[in-house]
């Protein structure tokens, strides 16, 4: 995320619900599973070059703009709360990162063209001495 960005809490929603994961007797009267949802256009401190970038970055994820992030892995709801936010704050900062500069064609040097090609070469030879043997016709 860009630096010092953040998500304020009244533009999070927070929903819980009975996870299935670890929990032995809990896990059917606990809610610990969290559900955390943002909305990707409503986020405050983003340029809109930076909001486009979000939005064509998490196009799959997102459920009619809104980032969805749920987290059940731990047994207290208070460390998947902060499992989600964590996952939350990944997502938006995977991104917002620019991309990557894009790759310079170039081409192979002459002596790793020809090493290549007597590598193919050899290996040819290889393989052509692995033909039947005939026994009436003496070795060359």
């Amino acid at each position: 995320m860009p630096h010092g960005l953040t998500v304020p809490a009244a533009d999070l929603v927070e929903r819980f619900s009975r996870s299935s994961g670890p929990g032995g007797q809990g896990v059917n009267t606990a809610d610990s599973r969290v559900e955390l949802e943002v909305d990707v256009a409503l986020l405050p401190g983003l340029s809109d070059a930076q909001r486009r970038r979000v939005t064509t970055a998490l196009g799959d994820r997102l459920v009619d703009g809104r980032l969805v992030v749920a987290a059940s892995e731990h047994r207290q709801q208070r460390r998947n709360r902060v499992a989600a936010r964590d996952r939350l704050a990944g997502l938006l900062r995977d991104a917002l990162a620019p991309p990557p500069p894009a790759r310079r064609a170039t081409r192979p040097t002459r002596g790793s063209v020809e090493r290549r090609l007597r590598a193919k070469r050899a290996r040819g030879e290889t393989k052509s001495g692995r033909g039947r043997v005939d026994r009436r016709r003496p070795p060359e």
